[in-house]
Formats: C-alpha cells, structure tokens, sequence
C-alpha cells in the first residue's frame, strides 16, 4: 500500500515490536538453566573435513610413492605394509614390552646407593706346585715334575718315568746344573754348578758328544726329552732293571749307583701322576 493512501496508518512509535519465536529457541531459554546446545561438528567430522583428511593420507602416500621411483613392487608393499602396522600399532591398547630390553638403559641407582663395580675377567688359573715328597725340596720337586710330563707327553711307560727320575737324582740331585768347564752355561737358569767334564743339566749330558747345544741341556724339559728318545733305542730296556737301563744310557762309572734311587723316585713319580 502507497504510504499516501488515505487508509495507510503508521505505527505507533511506543508501541513493541512483536518477533516470532520458534518453538525450540523458546525451550532453550525458559526454566532456571539453559538447555546445552547440539555438539558443533568438527571439520574432520564434517563431510568436507572427512574429505580434507581423506585427500591429505592420499598425499602423503603419493609422496611415498615418488620417494620409492625405481624401486620392486615389494618395495612400495612394504612401505604400505609398514604403514598399515604403524596405524595398527597406534589403535592398539595392549602393545607388549620392546623385544630388545637390553637396549634401553639401565634403571638409574638409588640416590645414596653404591654402584656395583664389575669382577675384573679372570685369567688363566697357574697350576699348582708340585708338594715335595721323599724328602726332596720344592725346586728339586719341580725338576721332577718337568721329566715326569715330558714322559707322559711321549707315552712313555710308568717304568720309563721312574727310570729318569732316578738317573736325575744320581746325576745332578734333581738340580739343574751348570759346568765351570763351559763358562756359557751360567748364561742359562741354573741352580749350581759341577765340574765333571763339560757335562749340564739334569741328566749330565755332554755337548761334546753330540747331545745338544748348551743352551739345549740347560732346559729340563729338553734334557728330559733327550734322555727318553736314548731310552727307547736300548733294546729290551722295558725287562731291565733301573740301574741296567739307566747305565745303558748314561754309560756312567759308576753302573750300581742308580739302584739306590729307585724307591724314592718312585714315590715321587706316584705323586705326580
């Protein structure tokens, strides 16, 4: 209606204007508290969020993809594999321990608390020195113990032990002996000396008669070694008696002085064996 129309009024200017309420606004605002108002859905709950996460996971694995140009097939199953399990992994609430515990670090210690300290490794245990019997001393008792597993090592019978134990006690005393005739032998390890020819060690042997070098003699276990060797080319040594074989070795002056010895060496052969 044209507002010059005689019929046409304006409205009072006191006079409220009336709005139209819907219905739920209403319940929302009458009583003591206000009604809680609908949860606003999230972008990613939306429709288009659900379109924006979808389209930014497809990105990501068209990145992978190009990272792994030139790569097998197995390569990119692998990566989608590895990713599928990492999205598993990070639904999952009963995830185990690391397989590899002994990577993480140990528990720090309890303030006040002494740190363990480490055994040092042990070495190789020594072996233990022969106990001197039969009224030898300790030197004299490991002098016995170089024939006895010098013996052993070449399978030598029991007989043939007690054989050079005896022919050491009569030759040197079980000493290791050097000689003032060759001044080179107390270059070597020696406990005394003799002066009968250029005869050394143990069992007295000469270099001049072809048993070895000085150097050689002086060792015992070489000594030992060279006098069983002489041993076992005497024929029927095995049947002799102990001053026989021993004599059949040395070839010494005096033949009969080795059968004293034979009881205590073999005492001290029983003793080490």
């Amino acid at each position: 209606m044209h507002p010059d129309h005689p019929d046409h009024q304006p409205p009072p200017a006191n006079r409220p204007v009336r709005r139209t309420i819907d219905p739920a606004s209403a319940e929302r605002r009458v009583g003591r508290h206000r009604a809680p108002e609908p949860p606003r859905r999230g972008p990613a709950r939306s429709g288009p969020g659900r379109i924006a996460v979808a389209t930014g996971v497809t990105c990501c694995l068209g990145l992978i993809g190009v990272a792994g140009v030139g790569e097998s097939g197995p390569a990119h199953l692998e990566v989608r594999e590895a990713v599928a399990a990492d999205q598993r992994a990070s639904r999952d609430f009963t995830r185990l321990a690391p397989p590899a515990a002994a990577a993480l670090p140990p528990p720090a210690p309890a303030p006040g608390a002494t740190p363990a300290t480490k055994k040092p490794p042990r070495g190789p245990v020594a072996p233990k020195r022969p106990r001197p019997v039969a009224g030898l001393d300790q030197r004299q008792m490991d002098n016995a113990r170089a024939i006895v597993d010098v013996g052993r090592e070449m399978k030598m019978p029991r007989r043939a032990l007690v054989v050079a134990v005896s022919t050491a006690m009569q030759e040197s005393n079980l000493y290791n002996l050097a000689s003032d005739v060759l001044p080179e032998s107390f270059d070597h390890p020696h406990q005394g000396s003799g002066s009968d020819h250029d005869s050394v060690g143990l069992f007295q042997q000469r270099p001049s008669s072809g048993w070895g070098t000085v150097a050689q003699l002086m060792r015992p276990a070489y000594a030992a070694r060279a006098f069983y060797a002489a041993l076992r080319e005497v024929p029927g040594w095995q049947d002799m008696s102990v001053t026989a074989a021993a004599q059949a070795v040395q070839v010494s002056a005096y033949p009969d002085a080795y059968a004293r010895h034979e009881k205590r060496a073999a005492t001290v052969v029983a003793a080490l064996i």
